[in-house]
């Protein structure tokens, strides 16, 4: 049997604790069910809120595809496994997605991307909206993350430079009890950009981190957020 869970490293503080259930924990099984009709309602021309650090005008910008279809599961998400041989965030579960070329759209941003790591055609997504702007832990840049549809399963290939595996993830697993969950981070030693949000330059700044343990994966941090 194949156990929930991946061998990527989480870098978790020395300072840390068990968080609360997941925000949908009170629900039903029969109220967990979400379907392409009701991303569209929730997202068709939704602007994400900014992240704090884009008023400041110097943060680096990324975008990344949360692409949704129906699939045999009911509604499925396509993730990746990034390469075991990258020298940043090596073997973890993304979205497809990355850095922002200059003069690009975050749209633009996340359908190149996209292309270049899993050859998903920009064309075929139908791209509704944008979840509130991420701001990373261990740097100095938010993430855009875009609502897309597709008709249909994709017939994806993994660029091996970058990405080990395409994940087809279906909805229904990610709201298990089970799947959920999140841990509270103390950071002693915050970096400047985190110790500004604190009473006092220095003083410990802690975070909610999320993870969702799907069967050979662990999806956590910016992805899980």
């Amino acid at each position: 049997m194949t156990l929930r869970g991946g061998a990527q490293i989480i870098p978790r503080p020395t300072r840390w604790a068990p968080g609360g259930p997941a925000p949908w924990a009170h629900l039903p099984s029969e109220d967990r069910r979400i379907d392409l009709a009701a991303l569209r309602r929730a997202f068709n021309g939704r602007v994400g809120a900014p992240s704090f650090i884009e008023a400041e005008g110097t943060s680096l910008p990324s975008a990344v595809l949360a692409a949704f279809y129906e699939g045999d599961e009911g509604l499925e998400v396509i993730l990746t496994r990034r390469s075991w041989a990258l020298r940043a965030h090596t073997g973890e579960v993304s979205f497809p997605g990355g850095r922002a070329d200059p003069g690009e759209t975050a749209q633009q941003a996340a359908l190149r991307e996209a292309f270049e790591e899993v050859a998903l055609p920009p064309d075929s997504v139908e791209i509704l909206g944008e979840l509130d702007h991420l701001m990373t832990i261990t740097s100095r840049s938010f993430i855009v993350p875009l609502v897309g549809l597709l008709s249909s399963r994709p017939k994806l290939i993994a660029n091996p430079q970058e990405v080990d595996a395409v994940l087809h993830v279906p909805v229904a697993e990610l709201l298990l009890d089970e799947v959920f969950r999140e841990e509270l981070w103390v950071f002693e030693h915050p970096p400047p950009w985190v110790a500004a949000e604190a009473l006092q330059a220095g003083d410990p700044v802690q975070r909610q981190i999320f993870f969702f343990e799907i069967v050979g994966d662990t999806v956590w941090g910016a992805t899980a957020a």
